[in-house]
């Protein structure tokens, strides 16, 4: 095949691909775009799609939030397939079927958002509002990919029209320049988008949802003054609250009520009431479909702070040995609302790991090699079931953790950065006779210690909700933490202290950004392989 055919092949694929349930329209004559792209339905129907091939879908583990921890020092994913285990240890290469799916899906849904948005007056809907409300929510669509293609891989191909066979092959344009188009077009788009939620497909985006989704890219683009101003924004408008339990908001007690959740996953966004998140993160109990795809490290339950906010490794009331070999000891109450483990108590029972008769013995295939489990997302009432719990993509704590950190690293932690630390610790359950951040124990902070006060706060708030891997690679602190052996459950054993040991991780500075693809090299010479690849 010629590399033109190629290239025209690529362009129809990145077009088209992932349609099908939209081409199954009523007139099965339809043979080209326009015909089959109608009515008000037809909007609806490929706004949902974009949404839910990506972003929202519900059984996805490559995608879905609470398997992306895998990635990072927080967790360890022990299907291969889901990819997130090679990006952790460090194999992750431009042959890497990983690679090859996240940039195609990417670009792909770009190809087809491009051709929905500069098709958008085909359809007759007389309401133009209700065509132009549709048109932005796929433009913040288009949006979202390319902040994430450029936080992952830099430069990229850039293109808000349907790609021809050159536009096809053109060169990446450098990060910058997208992102000095993209920011100030995205906030453009949010401001004619409705100020207030849905009562109904509450998953797409209204003003605020889709200004938290520019916020949270801002501060990861390291656009720290605007990521501040829309986090004030969304604050000052006053839609969204802290719900007052914090682990409510991951069972069936809250995660379809609650006024935190910004941008939702939630039933309509994936058109059926199944969800997985037992499956995929549960411990293998009884006759249970658990199958603890993605569990825990020590790294992370080492991580949560004491009740007083205070690191375990500094703390007057006990030792970092006691605090590890007991996590729940004297322990900031995210720990126990978010993770489980051996001594623990599910179903009524004790989580003996090192039982071999027992199906959570951590060297079973089903079981967690770590001995922990994340809490968060895992119902016992789905034990034996399929369940159908919500999930938020974004909630306001991150709005509030944004302010803050946007604020220490603009060097001014004004009096709301501090009250918006102290509204999450304080929502956590952390004695704030000690953790209040006001007090004069916190006046003599400089940025460095804020800097690792937050990003500490940002570790145990967002625990298994797919925000640490972005995290560590933005801080530039993943050759630190991924340099290190995957560990989990630690006991003393004949008076040494003894850690479960998963699998060694390896990082290169060459990986704070991803590879291209080779299959995309070869069909766009213009194309250029990110270093150390």
């Amino acid at each position: 095949m010629t590399m033109k055919k190629i290239v025209c092949l690529l362009v129809l694929i990145i077009t088209f691909t992932g349609c099908e349930s939209f081409l199954d329209r009523t007139d099965p004559t339809a043979t080209s775009f326009t015909e089959f792209f109608n009515d008000e339905d037809d909007l609806r129907r490929v706004t949902y799609s974009s949404f839910y091939d990506v972003f929202t879908h519900h059984s996805n583990r490559r995608s879905l939030l609470y398997m992306l921890d895998g990635r990072s020092d927080n967790a360890y994913a022990r299907d291969f397939s889901d990819h997130h285990q090679a990006i952790a240890n460090g194999t992750l290469n431009a042959s890497s079927l990983g690679i090859e799916y996240y940039y195609s899906i990417y670009m792909k849904h770009v190809g087809r958002l491009n051709t929905y948005i500069a098709s958008i007056d085909e359809p007759y809907v007389e309401d133009e509002d209700i065509r132009t409300r549709y048109e932005n929510i796929l433009k913040g669509l288009r949006m979202w990919h390319y902040l994430r293609l450029t936080f992952y891989w830099g430069d990229v191909p850039f293109m808000l029209e349907p790609a021809d066979l050159d536009d096809a092959r053109q060169p990446a344009m450098p990060k910058e320049e997208i992102l000095e188009t993209i920011f100030p077009m995205a906030e453009e788009i949010a401001d004619q988008l409705p100020v207030d939620e849905y009562t109904s497909n509450k998953y797409m985006f209204n003003q605020m949802s889709l200004k938290a989704v520019i916020m949270r890219y801002a501060l990861y683009h390291e656009r720290f003054e605007l990521a501040a101003r829309l986090a004030k924004e969304i604050m000052d408008s006053g839609n969204y609250s802290l719900h007052p339990n914090y682990g409510d908001l991951f069972q069936y007690d809250a995660s379809s009520n609650n006024s935190e959740f910004i941008v939702h996953l939630d039933e309509e966004s994936h058109s059926g009431s199944t969800t997985y998140s037992f499956r995929d993160l549960g411990p293998h109990f009884r006759t249970g479909n658990g199958q603890s795809y993605c569990v825990p490290l020590k790294s992370l339950v080492d991580s949560y702070w004491t009740l007083q906010g205070r690191p375990i490794e500094n703390c007057p009331l006990h030792t970092k040995e006691e605090y590890e070999l007991d996590p729940a000891l004297n322990r900031d109450p995210r720990y126990q609302a978010s993770i489980m483990g051996h001594g623990d108590e599910f179903y009524g029972e004790s989580i003996d790991i090192y039982n071999r008769n027992n199906p959570m013995y951590y060297e079973n295939q089903r079981a967690s090699k770590s001995g922990y489990w994340f809490k968060k997302f895992v119902s016992e009432n789905d034990a034996f079931r399929n369940g159908n719990m919500e999930y938020g993509l974004l909630r306001y704590a991150e709005v509030l953790l944004t302010y803050a950190e946007a604020r220490i690293m603009m060097g001014d932690v004004d009096a709301l950065a501090k009250d918006c630390i102290n509204q999450v610790r304080e929502r956590a359950g952390l004695d704030m006779s000690e953790a209040d951040v006001t007090l004069p124990a916190f006046s003599s902070y400089g940025q460095e210690e804020w800097t690792g006060l937050i990003r500490n706060e940002r570790r145990v708030e967002f625990a298994g909700e797919g925000l640490r891997y972005a995290d560590i690679i933005r801080w530039r602190i993943a050759e630190e933490v991924l340099n290190q052996p995957a560990l989990g459950h630690t006991r003393e054993e004949n008076g040494q202290m003894t850690s479960l040991k998963i699998e060694d991780r390896t990082f290169g500075p060459h990986q704070y950004k991803w590879p291209f693809p080779e299959s995309s090299l070869k069909v766009n010479p213009g194309l250029k392989q990110n270093a150390g690849y």
